[in-house]
Protein backbone atom coordinates (compact mmCIF):
# COMPACT_ATOMS: atom_id res chain seq x y z
CA UNK A 1 0.00 0.00 0.00
CA UNK A 2 1.19 3.73 -0.81
CA UNK A 3 2.54 5.03 2.32
CA UNK A 4 0.70 8.91 2.69
CA UNK A 5 1.45 11.49 5.56
CA UNK A 6 -2.13 12.69 5.66
CA UNK A 7 -3.75 10.89 8.79
CA UNK A 8 -6.73 8.76 7.31
CA UNK A 9 -10.01 10.53 7.86
CA UNK A 10 -12.46 9.66 10.52
CA UNK A 11 -15.48 11.78 7.64
CA UNK A 12 -15.41 11.42 4.37
CA UNK A 13 -14.97 14.63 1.73
CA UNK A 14 -11.08 14.75 3.17
CA UNK A 15 -10.20 15.50 -0.51
CA UNK A 16 -6.25 16.53 0.73
CA UNK A 17 -6.23 12.87 2.27
CA UNK A 18 -7.00 11.27 -1.06
CA UNK A 19 -4.87 13.30 -2.89
CA UNK A 20 -1.79 12.64 -0.84
CA UNK A 21 -2.82 8.99 -1.49
CA UNK A 22 -3.47 9.12 -5.69
CA UNK A 23 -0.55 11.45 -6.14
CA UNK A 24 -2.58 14.05 -7.19
CA UNK A 25 -4.67 17.03 -7.07
CA UNK A 26 -8.02 17.33 -4.76
CA UNK A 27 -9.46 18.88 -7.71
CA UNK A 28 -9.59 15.91 -9.62
CA UNK A 29 -10.90 13.69 -7.41
CA UNK A 30 -14.68 12.11 -7.86
CA UNK A 31 -15.95 12.09 -4.45
CA UNK A 32 -18.24 9.43 -3.34
CA UNK A 33 -17.40 9.65 0.03
CA UNK A 34 -19.18 12.61 1.54
CA UNK A 35 -23.15 12.42 0.73
CA UNK A 36 -23.79 15.63 -0.81
CA UNK A 37 -26.00 16.44 -3.12
CA UNK A 38 -24.30 16.77 -6.69
CA UNK A 39 -26.82 19.12 -7.69
CA UNK A 40 -26.13 22.01 -5.85
CA UNK A 41 -25.77 24.45 -4.84
CA UNK A 42 -28.64 25.47 -6.08
CA UNK A 43 -28.65 29.22 -7.96
CA UNK A 44 -30.88 30.79 -5.71
CA UNK A 45 -28.24 30.43 -2.84
CA UNK A 46 -25.34 31.63 -5.00
CA UNK A 47 -27.93 34.75 -6.08
CA UNK A 48 -28.38 35.39 -2.31
CA UNK A 49 -24.45 35.24 -1.10
CA UNK A 50 -23.88 37.74 -4.02
CA UNK A 51 -26.51 39.95 -3.82
CA UNK A 52 -25.81 39.44 0.46
CA UNK A 53 -21.76 40.75 0.21
CA UNK A 54 -22.39 43.93 1.72
CA UNK A 55 -23.68 42.06 4.73
CA UNK A 56 -19.60 41.14 5.82
CA UNK A 57 -19.42 44.30 7.63
CA UNK A 58 -21.33 43.70 10.39
CA UNK A 59 -22.40 41.22 12.57
CA UNK A 60 -25.24 39.32 11.79
CA UNK A 61 -27.99 39.01 14.03
CA UNK A 62 -27.49 36.74 17.42
CA UNK A 63 -31.28 36.23 16.99
CA UNK A 64 -31.36 34.91 13.19
CA UNK A 65 -34.81 36.22 12.94
CA UNK A 66 -34.61 36.05 9.60
CA UNK A 67 -33.60 32.52 9.20
CA UNK A 68 -35.54 31.36 11.82
CA UNK A 69 -38.59 32.38 10.94
CA UNK A 70 -38.01 31.19 7.28
CA UNK A 71 -37.86 27.78 8.65
CA UNK A 72 -40.77 28.56 10.75
CA UNK A 73 -42.62 28.68 7.83
CA UNK A 74 -41.34 25.77 6.33
CA UNK A 75 -41.77 23.17 9.16
CA UNK A 76 -45.18 24.83 10.45
CA UNK A 77 -43.97 25.34 14.17
CA UNK A 78 -42.68 28.69 16.08
CA UNK A 79 -39.70 30.56 15.55
CA UNK A 80 -38.79 29.64 19.64
CA UNK A 81 -38.64 26.40 19.10
CA UNK A 82 -35.71 26.90 16.26
CA UNK A 83 -31.97 27.15 16.50
CA UNK A 84 -29.81 27.91 13.83
CA UNK A 85 -25.88 26.51 14.28
CA UNK A 86 -22.62 26.29 12.48
CA UNK A 87 -23.54 23.29 11.11
CA UNK A 88 -25.59 20.19 12.80
CA UNK A 89 -22.27 19.22 14.28
CA UNK A 90 -21.82 22.43 16.75
CA UNK A 91 -25.50 21.52 17.50
CA UNK A 92 -25.03 17.88 18.76
CA UNK A 93 -22.20 19.17 20.38
CA UNK A 94 -24.71 20.93 23.07
CA UNK A 95 -27.04 18.01 22.52
CA UNK A 96 -24.49 15.68 23.46
CA UNK A 97 -23.62 18.13 26.91
CA UNK A 98 -27.71 17.56 27.57
CA UNK A 99 -27.02 13.74 27.10
CA UNK A 100 -23.93 13.08 29.31
CA UNK A 101 -26.00 15.07 31.75
CA UNK A 102 -28.24 11.99 32.29
CA UNK A 103 -27.85 8.29 33.92
CA UNK A 104 -27.27 6.61 30.59
CA UNK A 105 -27.22 7.48 26.67
CA UNK A 106 -28.54 4.75 24.33
CA UNK A 107 -27.02 4.60 21.32
CA UNK A 108 -27.77 2.54 17.88
CA UNK A 109 -24.80 1.41 16.60
CA UNK A 110 -23.24 1.80 13.67
CA UNK A 111 -23.11 5.25 14.54
CA UNK A 112 -21.93 8.51 13.09
CA UNK A 113 -18.55 8.88 14.75
CA UNK A 114 -19.31 12.00 15.95
CA UNK A 115 -21.65 10.95 18.13
CA UNK A 116 -19.30 9.16 19.95
CA UNK A 117 -16.72 12.63 19.98
CA UNK A 118 -19.11 14.41 21.40
CA UNK A 119 -20.77 11.93 23.74
CA UNK A 120 -16.78 11.49 24.77
CA UNK A 121 -16.26 14.89 25.33
CA UNK A 122 -18.54 15.04 28.02
CA UNK A 123 -17.96 12.12 29.66
CA UNK A 124 -21.55 10.33 29.48
CA UNK A 125 -22.20 6.78 29.45
CA UNK A 126 -23.09 4.90 26.92
CA UNK A 127 -25.05 1.57 25.99
CA UNK A 128 -25.45 0.46 22.39
CA UNK A 129 -27.96 -0.92 20.44
CA UNK A 130 -26.62 -2.80 17.32
CA UNK A 131 -28.64 -2.87 14.18
CA UNK A 132 -28.42 -6.49 12.70
CA UNK A 133 -27.56 -7.36 8.70
CA UNK A 134 -30.26 -9.24 7.17
CA UNK A 135 -29.15 -12.02 3.83
CA UNK A 136 -31.15 -9.75 2.11
CA UNK A 137 -28.75 -6.72 2.79
CA UNK A 138 -31.15 -4.78 4.60
CA UNK A 139 -30.49 -3.66 8.51
CA UNK A 140 -32.80 -3.88 11.15
CA UNK A 141 -33.15 -3.27 14.57
CA UNK A 142 -35.23 -6.21 15.68
CA UNK A 143 -36.21 -6.44 19.27
CA UNK A 144 -33.77 -4.84 20.54
CA UNK A 145 -34.82 -0.95 20.67
CA UNK A 146 -38.81 -2.30 21.17
CA UNK A 147 -38.36 -4.01 24.01
CA UNK A 148 -34.88 -3.95 25.81
CA UNK A 149 -34.50 -0.01 25.50
CA UNK A 150 -37.64 0.16 27.48
CA UNK A 151 -36.07 -1.96 30.40
CA UNK A 152 -32.93 0.23 30.22
CA UNK A 153 -35.01 3.51 30.46
CA UNK A 154 -36.45 2.49 33.33
CA UNK A 155 -33.39 0.96 35.00
CA UNK A 156 -32.17 4.12 35.37
CA UNK A 157 -33.62 7.26 36.91
CA UNK A 158 -32.33 9.60 33.97
CA UNK A 159 -31.62 8.14 30.15
CA UNK A 160 -31.47 9.35 26.93
CA UNK A 161 -31.44 7.67 23.19
CA UNK A 162 -29.29 9.23 20.45
CA UNK A 163 -30.10 7.72 16.71
CA UNK A 164 -30.78 8.96 13.44
CA UNK A 165 -33.12 8.68 10.94
CA UNK A 166 -32.41 7.76 8.26
CA UNK A 167 -29.53 5.45 9.37
CA UNK A 168 -26.04 6.57 8.52
CA UNK A 169 -23.91 4.41 7.49
CA UNK A 170 -26.86 1.87 6.61
CA UNK A 171 -29.66 4.27 4.94
CA UNK A 172 -32.05 2.38 7.25
CA UNK A 173 -35.41 4.58 7.76
CA UNK A 174 -37.05 4.43 11.23
CA UNK A 175 -40.63 4.87 11.11
CA UNK A 176 -41.91 7.45 13.39
CA UNK A 177 -43.82 5.20 15.71
CA UNK A 178 -40.29 3.76 16.67
CA UNK A 179 -39.28 7.26 17.81
CA UNK A 180 -42.47 8.27 19.29
CA UNK A 181 -43.31 5.17 21.71
CA UNK A 182 -40.19 5.82 23.41
CA UNK A 183 -41.33 9.36 24.33
CA UNK A 184 -41.81 8.72 28.08
CA UNK A 185 -41.16 11.38 31.16
CA UNK A 186 -37.81 12.10 32.12
CA UNK A 187 -36.19 10.35 28.82
CA UNK A 188 -33.89 12.64 26.18
CA UNK A 189 -34.64 11.85 22.69
CA UNK A 190 -32.68 12.98 20.12
CA UNK A 191 -33.44 12.26 16.13
CA UNK A 192 -30.18 13.26 14.01
CA UNK A 193 -32.58 14.07 10.40
CA UNK A 194 -29.82 14.80 8.43
CA UNK A 195 -30.59 12.94 5.16
CA UNK A 196 -34.25 13.29 5.91
CA UNK A 197 -34.85 15.76 3.52
CA UNK A 198 -33.67 13.58 0.40
CA UNK A 199 -36.84 11.90 0.81
CA UNK A 200 -39.91 13.09 -0.53
CA UNK A 201 -42.61 14.59 1.73
CA UNK A 202 -44.91 11.60 1.56
CA UNK A 203 -42.29 9.48 2.71
CA UNK A 204 -40.40 11.44 5.32
CA UNK A 205 -40.88 9.68 8.74
CA UNK A 206 -39.81 13.34 10.55
CA UNK A 207 -40.53 13.51 14.39
CA UNK A 208 -40.64 17.25 14.15
CA UNK A 209 -44.61 17.37 14.54
CA UNK A 210 -43.95 15.80 18.01
CA UNK A 211 -41.82 18.53 19.25
CA UNK A 212 -44.46 20.68 20.34
CA UNK A 213 -45.96 17.58 22.38
CA UNK A 214 -42.86 16.36 24.07
CA UNK A 215 -39.72 18.95 25.27
CA UNK A 216 -38.06 15.83 25.49
CA UNK A 217 -37.57 15.20 21.74
CA UNK A 218 -34.63 16.88 19.93
CA UNK A 219 -34.39 17.16 16.44
CA UNK A 220 -31.32 18.12 14.96
CA UNK A 221 -31.43 19.06 10.74
CA UNK A 222 -28.29 20.05 7.99
CA UNK A 223 -28.86 22.70 5.58
CA UNK A 224 -25.69 21.33 3.65
CA UNK A 225 -26.04 18.22 2.67
CA UNK A 226 -29.23 18.56 0.80
CA UNK A 227 -28.68 21.83 -0.80
CA UNK A 228 -25.03 21.06 -1.17
CA UNK A 229 -23.13 23.64 0.87
CA UNK A 230 -20.89 22.12 3.44
CA UNK A 231 -18.86 24.69 3.36
CA UNK A 232 -21.10 27.40 4.74
CA UNK A 233 -21.49 25.21 7.70
CA UNK A 234 -25.30 25.88 8.40
CA UNK A 235 -27.72 23.09 10.43
CA UNK A 236 -30.93 23.74 13.10
CA UNK A 237 -32.31 22.26 16.06
CA UNK A 238 -35.90 21.93 16.66
CA UNK A 239 -36.45 21.20 20.57
CA UNK A 240 -38.36 23.28 23.05
CA UNK A 241 -37.24 27.18 23.84
CA UNK A 242 -35.79 26.79 27.39
CA UNK A 243 -33.45 24.07 26.21
CA UNK A 244 -32.54 25.92 23.06
CA UNK A 245 -32.09 29.18 24.97
CA UNK A 246 -29.71 26.84 27.24
CA UNK A 247 -27.67 25.64 24.41
CA UNK A 248 -27.58 30.06 23.45
CA UNK A 249 -26.20 30.67 26.56
CA UNK A 250 -23.58 28.17 26.37
CA UNK A 251 -21.92 28.55 23.05
CA UNK A 252 -20.26 31.68 21.10
CA UNK A 253 -22.57 35.16 20.03
CA UNK A 254 -23.07 34.31 16.68
CA UNK A 255 -22.49 30.33 15.64
CA UNK A 256 -23.65 31.16 11.77
CA UNK A 257 -22.03 33.82 9.28
CA UNK A 258 -24.10 36.07 7.72
CA UNK A 259 -24.06 34.59 4.37
CA UNK A 260 -25.45 31.40 5.23
CA UNK A 261 -27.97 32.57 7.08
CA UNK A 262 -28.91 34.49 4.13
CA UNK A 263 -28.47 31.58 2.05
CA UNK A 264 -30.58 29.56 4.46
CA UNK A 265 -33.34 31.52 4.42
CA UNK A 266 -33.78 31.25 0.83
CA UNK A 267 -33.09 27.74 0.48
CA UNK A 268 -35.66 26.34 1.97
CA UNK A 269 -38.27 28.09 -0.20
CA UNK A 270 -36.29 26.75 -3.39
CA UNK A 271 -39.44 24.50 -4.17
CA UNK A 272 -38.08 24.06 -8.02
CA UNK A 273 -34.46 22.67 -6.36
CA UNK A 274 -36.35 20.22 -3.95
CA UNK A 275 -38.08 18.80 -6.80
CA UNK A 276 -35.21 18.34 -9.09
CA UNK A 277 -33.05 16.88 -6.52
CA UNK A 278 -36.12 14.25 -5.70
CA UNK A 279 -36.10 13.24 -9.13
CA UNK A 280 -32.43 12.99 -9.35
CA UNK A 281 -31.86 10.75 -7.11
CA UNK A 282 -35.28 8.53 -7.73
CA UNK A 283 -33.88 8.06 -11.51
CA UNK A 284 -29.99 7.57 -10.70
CA UNK A 285 -30.38 5.59 -7.32
CA UNK A 286 -31.96 2.38 -8.76
CA UNK A 287 -29.11 2.09 -11.57
CA UNK A 288 -26.41 2.29 -8.84
CA UNK A 289 -27.85 0.20 -6.74
CA UNK A 290 -28.54 -2.60 -9.65
CA UNK A 291 -24.60 -1.62 -11.32
CA UNK A 292 -23.05 -2.51 -7.72
CA UNK A 293 -25.11 -5.56 -7.13
CA UNK A 294 -24.05 -6.96 -10.43
CA UNK A 295 -20.26 -6.56 -9.52
CA UNK A 296 -18.25 -9.77 -8.18
CA UNK A 297 -18.15 -9.37 -4.13
CA UNK A 298 -20.36 -6.32 -3.81
CA UNK A 299 -23.79 -6.54 -1.97
CA UNK A 300 -25.66 -3.10 -1.10
CA UNK A 301 -28.20 -2.70 1.11
CA UNK A 302 -31.28 -0.89 0.09
CA UNK A 303 -31.39 2.06 2.13
CA UNK A 304 -33.20 5.54 1.90
CA UNK A 305 -31.07 7.99 1.58
CA UNK A 306 -28.91 9.56 -1.22
CA UNK A 307 -26.22 7.08 -0.21
CA UNK A 308 -25.66 3.10 -0.25
CA UNK A 309 -23.75 1.29 2.35
CA UNK A 310 -21.99 -1.92 0.26
CA UNK A 311 -20.59 -4.81 1.69
CA UNK A 312 -17.43 -6.05 0.01
CA UNK A 313 -15.92 -9.63 -0.18
CA UNK A 314 -12.43 -7.91 -0.26
CA UNK A 315 -10.51 -5.55 1.33
CA UNK A 316 -12.39 -2.11 1.57
CA UNK A 317 -8.87 -0.20 2.18
CA UNK A 318 -7.14 -2.21 -0.72
CA UNK A 319 -10.35 -1.26 -2.87
CA UNK A 320 -10.23 2.21 -1.89
CA UNK A 321 -6.58 2.71 -2.99
CA UNK A 322 -6.63 1.39 -5.88
CA UNK A 323 -9.69 3.50 -7.12
CA UNK A 324 -7.73 6.45 -6.09
CA UNK A 325 -4.54 5.70 -7.37
CA UNK A 326 -5.68 4.02 -10.71
CA UNK A 327 -8.51 5.62 -11.46
CA UNK A 328 -8.74 8.93 -8.91
CA UNK A 329 -12.33 7.87 -7.39
CA UNK A 330 -12.79 8.05 -3.59
CA UNK A 331 -15.58 5.53 -1.63
CA UNK A 332 -16.06 6.24 1.62
CA UNK A 333 -14.54 3.58 4.12
CA UNK A 334 -16.38 2.11 7.18
CA UNK A 335 -13.31 2.19 9.66
CA UNK A 336 -14.33 4.46 11.68
CA UNK A 337 -17.62 2.43 12.57
CA UNK A 338 -16.24 -0.58 14.52
CA UNK A 339 -19.10 -2.54 13.54
CA UNK A 340 -18.16 -2.87 9.98
CA UNK A 341 -14.54 -2.47 9.53
CA UNK A 342 -12.79 -3.69 6.38
CA UNK A 343 -15.64 -5.30 4.76
CA UNK A 344 -17.80 -2.22 4.03
CA UNK A 345 -17.91 0.69 2.55
CA UNK A 346 -20.34 3.60 1.79
CA UNK A 347 -21.13 5.71 -1.84
CA UNK A 348 -23.23 8.86 -2.16
CA UNK A 349 -25.33 8.93 -5.26
CA UNK A 350 -24.17 11.00 -7.92
CA UNK A 351 -24.94 12.06 -11.46
CA UNK A 352 -25.95 8.79 -13.71
CA UNK A 353 -22.26 9.65 -15.80
CA UNK A 354 -20.04 9.86 -12.46
CA UNK A 355 -22.19 6.75 -11.02
CA UNK A 356 -21.18 4.68 -14.36
CA UNK A 357 -17.80 6.21 -14.26
CA UNK A 358 -17.92 4.33 -10.10
CA UNK A 359 -18.81 1.33 -11.45
CA UNK A 360 -16.97 0.89 -14.73
CA UNK A 361 -13.65 1.63 -12.29
CA UNK A 362 -14.62 -0.91 -9.63
CA UNK A 363 -15.75 -3.27 -12.26
CA UNK A 364 -12.25 -2.94 -13.99
CA UNK A 365 -10.57 -3.26 -10.48
CA UNK A 366 -13.01 -6.52 -9.44
CA UNK A 367 -12.37 -8.40 -12.11
CA UNK A 368 -8.81 -8.14 -12.09
CA UNK A 369 -7.94 -8.50 -8.26
CA UNK A 370 -8.36 -11.37 -6.16
CA UNK A 371 -11.08 -11.74 -3.60
CA UNK A 372 -10.75 -12.60 -0.10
Amino acid sequence: MIQHSVKRPSHGGNLVWAASLADCSPSVILDFSASINPLGPPPSAIATIQARLGDLKAYPDPQYRELRSALSEFHQIPPAYILPGNGAAELLTWTCRDLAALDVTLLVTPAFSDYQRALKAFNAKVLEYPLEPLVSGQWELGQTLASHAHEDFLAHKTAGLLLNNPHNPTGTLFDTGVVSSLLTDERLVVVDEAFMDFLPAERQQSVIALVLEHPNLVVLRSLTKFYSLPGLRLGYAIAHPDRLQRWQEWRDPWSVNALAAAAGTVIVKDTMFQQQTWQWLAAAKPLLFQGLSALPGLQPSPGAANFLLVKSARSVVQLQTELLTRHRILIRDCLSFPELGDRYFRVAIRTEAENQRLLDGLSQILSNGEQG
